[in-house]
């Protein structure tokens, strides 16, 4: 069995994976220009995700496993793989612990007014005027009941806040008070003083967040992005700010990354931009890497009981 890597890791992490399997055959590369020509001889390949093309696919006639490193598959070329009843897996799961501590600490850095007083020490300005507010009490909407989902609703609790989620089944998740199918986000928006999104990009999330739903949101209300840029548009989010619809908005994620310098994101004083870093950790790679083992050794056994299945028809 070849096993490819076109995601980057550390030596460490090489060295125990092919003294865990000595019967296999790993390529370590630096890249998807490096690994290209050992697709054809791959069995299973390991990426990030959004270096594997039609093209390059097609290339690689023996594959039957794409490990995705990452939660992020929408970049795969899904027909093909489809088409070839390929097997794919990803990591989802393994941002759940620092996504959700992101996410904490955006609602207190707006509610503790922490950007003012970072600026008023920069000024040597000892104004005791900043107004802040207590996040505790307060009502959560999370769209996506996922693992990251479920993670911000637990740390939420701690906050005796009252949690309510939202997915496309409705179905009851721990650490929700509440969980309503998407179809329910009209009732729901209005209760929020935060709105977190953890949806992934698929057909179905694109642009779903219009300017009615801003406008059903509290004046007060802040809204989060953690999962996908495309799940509003930018005009849309600028308008909500400037017009005062919502307080604030936290974003990770961008229709386009890097967000060019120009982009009026970076002026506005009641956005905050960060550069999609809220699922970063020093522990991503072991984290993912341990399910990739634990689906390999499933893999070598023929089992079919897979973490993290990914189903092509849905891209997600």
């Amino acid at each position: 069995m070849v096993i490819l890597f076109s995601a980057k890791i550390s030596d460490k992490h090489k060295e125990a994976m092919q003294t865990k399997y000595p019967n296999a055959r790993f390529i370590f590369t630096e890249g998807m220009m490096d690994a290209e020509k050992y697709l054809e001889q791959a069995n299973v390949l390991v990426t990030y995700g959004e270096d594997l093309t039609d093209s390059k696919l097609e290339k690689a006639t023996n594959l039957k496993w794409i490990m995705v490193l990452s939660a992020g598959v929408e970049q795969l070329p899904f027909k093909q793989i489809q088409d070839r009843e390929i097997l794919v897996t990803n990591s989802k799961g393994i941002h759940k612990t620092q996504m959700a501590e992101y996410t904490i600490s955006m609602m207190l850095q707006v509610y503790r007014q922490e950007k003012q007083l970072m600026e008023n020490e920069k000024s040597s300005s000892w104004d005791k005027r900043v107004r802040v507010k207590e996040i505790t009490g307060q009502t959560l909407l999370v769209l996506g009941t996922g693992a990251i989902g479920q993670e911000v609703a637990r740390l939420a609790k701690a906050f005796r806040i009252k949690t309510i989620g939202l997915s496309r089944s409705g179905r009851a998740v721990e650490y929700f008070d509440e969980v309503h199918t998407m179809e329910e986000i009209n009732n729901k928006l209005p209760e929020a003083d935060f709105v977190v999104s953890v949806l992934p990009s698929t057909t179905e999330t694109k642009y779903v967040l219009t300017t009615e739903h801003f406008s059903l949101m509290k004046n007060s209300g802040v809204f989060i992005n953690i999962g996908r840029g495309n799940v509003a548009r930018s005009e849309t989010i600028l308008k909500a700010i400037r017009e005062e619809e919502i307080a604030h908005a936290v974003l990770d994620v961008f229709e386009q990354e890097p967000l060019p310098e120009e982009h009026p994101f970076w002026k506005e004083p009641n956005i905050t931009v960060t550069p999609h870093i809220s699922g970063q950790s020093p522990n991503y790679i072991i984290r993912a890497l341990a399910i990739f083992q634990d689906n390999l050794d499933k893999f070598q056994k023929g089992e079919s009981n897979y973490i993290n299945i990914v189903d092509p028809s849905r891209g997600y």
